[in-house]
C-alpha cells in the first residue's frame, strides 16, 4: 500500500509545480521573442487581424503565449501585406524604444498584464507543426490596436498622431 500511495503523493504535489515550470519555460521562451507575425485577413475598423506563428517545447504553452507575441509585433515589428492585407508598421516605430522603457514593457508583458486587454485568440485558428524538438504554433489574434495606441501614447511611450511634425 505505501509503494502505491508515496508515488501518488509525490504525482499530486508536483502537479501544480510542473505546470507553474511550464510557465516559465513558456515565458523565458516568449522573453526572447521568437516568432513570425503576418497577415491573416482583414479586421473591423480599430482592429488587425494577425497569425502569430510561436516557437516553444510545450505546444499548449506556446498557444497561450500567441496574444502576448501578437502585441509585441503590432507594437515593435509591424507585419507585411498578403491575403489581400496591406502591410502595417509598428506603432513605436523609433529605434532603442524597448530599451528606454524597459521598466514599462516588463510589467505590461508580466504574465497577467496590461497587454491581455487588447488581443482575443480567435476560436478554431490553431495550427501546431513540430519542427525539431520544439512546436511551432500558430494562431489567429485580433489585436485592438486603436485602444493600444491610446495606452501607449497616454503612458508617454509613443507620440500622439496629432503632435505635428
Amino acid at each position: 500500500m505505501k509503494k502505491f500511495l508515496l508515488p501518488l503523493l509525490v504525482a499530486i504535489l508536483c502537479l501544480p509545480s510542473c505546470k507553474s515550470l511550464r510557465q516559465k519555460q513558456a515565458n523565458t521562451d516568449t522573453n526572447q521573442y521568437r516568432y513570425e507575425i503576418e497577415c491573416a485577413g482583414n479586421a473591423i475598423q480599430g482592429t488587425y487581424l494577425v497569425k502569430v506563428w510561436t516557437y516553444s517545447r510545450n505546444a499548449s504553452v506556446a498557444e497561450n503565449q500567441c496574444r502576448k507575441n501578437a502585441v509585441h509585433g503590432v507594437i515593435f515589428k509591424g507585419y507585411g501585406g498578403g491575403q489581400g492585407c496591406v502591410s502595417q508598421r509598428p506603432l513605436a516605430n523609433t529605434p532603442g524604444i524597448e530599451d528606454q522603457y524597459k521598466t514599462y514593457f516588463d510589467n505590461f508583458f508580466a504574465p497577467g498584464g496590461e497587454f491581455q486587454k487588447y488581443a482575443s485568440i480567435m476560436s478554431g485558428t490553431t495550427e501546431t507543426v513540430k519542427v525539431g524538438k520544439e512546436y511551432k504554433v500558430g494562431v489567429v489574434v485580433s489585436v485592438r490596436k486603436d485602444d493600444l495606441r491610446k495606452a501607449l501614447e497616454a503612458a508617454g511611450v509613443i507620440r500622439k498622431l496629432n503632435s505635428g511634425f
